[in-house]
């Protein structure tokens, strides 16, 4: 019997978090972790190394952004499964976090659907 897959939402905003959440549920994924800030993902990701399938991580977020947190992150986990979720969809922004070993972007607002694709076809990558 395959195990579930077990997500962490990183984002500071409590309606993103929830709205995540059900979609990753929705995908058949088990969301273990919540974390607020990149601060608080990254000493998550040290904590508890190997324990997340997938990592969804916001860019705009206070104490530390996703953009360093996934430096760090990928620096603890170097085949952590992680998507970025933000509002700030330049093309410079998204290369450089797919640079860094981003598996895929989400731009906010995002509609339930697309995320599910995306997550499936990450997650199944």
């Amino acid at each position: 019997m395959e195990t579930k897959k077990r997500a962490m939402i990183v984002d500071d905003s409590r309606l993103t978090q929830k709205q995540l959440a059900q979609i990753l549920t929705d995908c058949g994924i088990d969301v273990t972790d919540i974390a607020s800030n990149g601060l608080e993902a990254v000493d998550k990701v040290k904590a508890k190394q190997g324990a997340f399938d997938i990592i969804t991580l916001d860019i705009t977020m206070p104490q530390l952004d996703g953009v360093s947190a996934l430096k760090q992150i990928m620096a603890i986990d170097s085949n952590a499964c992680v998507l970025m979720v933000s509002a700030i969809g330049k093309e410079n922004v998204i290369k450089a976090c797919m640079a860094q070993g981003a598996r895929n972007f989400i731009v906010k607002p995002f509609h339930a659907e697309k995320v599910k694709e995306i997550v499936r076809a990450t997650v199944a990558a």
